[in-house]
């Protein structure tokens, strides 16, 4: 199995930055997707970032703002998220994906207020 643990979270500003980190008991380019989530009070979970064979995909509201990135030889995953917005408000996940499994963490807190 593969151990999944996030940090980074936080509260922060509108407009401020914060940054994820996403330590994974696997070697990243084994997996795989990796891919980071959020899901907001009475919202669905969603994917926001997803890195895959070396590309990257992001869901439209966060495009231009985060920026997911993987680090091999430590086998962490992070997301960078910039000009933050209240609307990002939510529990982060991350998640590692084998050819059969989906491995998710426990989450990480990111509030944006003023």
């Amino acid at each position: 199995q593969v151990q999944v643990v996030e940090s980074g979270g936080g509260l922060v500003q509108p407009g401020g930055s914060l940054k994820l980190s996403c330590a994974v008991s696997e070697t990243i380019a084994n997996l795989y997707t990796m891919g980071w989530y959020r899901q907001a009070p009475g919202a669905e979970r969603e994917l926001v970032a997803s890195l895959s064979g070396g590309k990257t995909k992001y869901t439209d509201s966060v495009k231009g703002r985060f920026t997911i990135s993987a680090d091999d030889a430590k086998n962490t995953v992070d997301l960078q998220m910039n000009s933050l917005k209240p609307e990002d408000t939510a529990v982060y996940y991350c998640n590692a994906r084998t050819s059969s499994l989906f491995y998710w963490g426990q989450g990480t807190q990111v509030t944006v207020s003023s």
